[in-house]
């Protein structure tokens, strides 16, 4: 890549952007883990206020992950997919029982003033839909994975296997 295009490149980050990156590299912590980096991350940016935003299927774990952030010094807001108590229905003009709310755990994340928001679990498209609508950077800690009890990565493996 020549000069220029690196020039143009590097001119798409803002100073944020570049805060954000210094601290994900000062955050790379061999042999600790993602939990233990997201504090690390969260430390070195300042953050004091963090989010968490999972699904149902996750609330116990959301619950112990607020509690060791809290043990950490942060202040921690949490939301689940739930959230409203809105009929599907009413979303999506069909289906039976209670939505998932993705926009609506954004935006009481928003509202408590959060600074760093983690995943925990929601559905495909749920989290893409929290994370464009989030008021805060979105890391995410678990992926949900029905076949692979939240191991995408196992979904690999399996090819090798044929």
């Amino acid at each position: 890549m020549n000069k220029d295009a690196i020039i143009k490149i590097i001119s798409l980050y803002s100073e944020n952007d570049m805060n954000i990156m210094q601290a994900a590299e000062d955050s790379y912590l061999p042999g600790k883990s993602r939990v233990e980096e997201i504090v690390y991350f969260a430390v070195k940016s300042g953050y004091k206020k963090i989010g968490i935003a999972h699904c149902q299927t996750f609330r116990h774990e959301a619950l112990s992950l607020k509690t060791f952030l809290e043990e950490k010094g942060f202040s921690v807001a949490i939301s689940g997919c739930k959230t409203g108590n809105i009929p599907k229905s009413e979303i999506l003009g069909r289906g039976r029982g209670t939505s998932c709310n993705p926009l609506l755990q954004a935006r009481e994340l928003a509202e408590a003033g959060t600074e760093l928001n983690i995943v925990m679990g929601l559905c495909m498209g749920h989290d893409i839909l929290f994370s464009q609508h989030s008021g805060a950077p979105v890391t995410t800690l678990i992926v949900k994975d029905r076949k692979y009890g939240h191991k995408p990565l196992e979904f690999f493996k399996s090819q090798e296997k044929g």
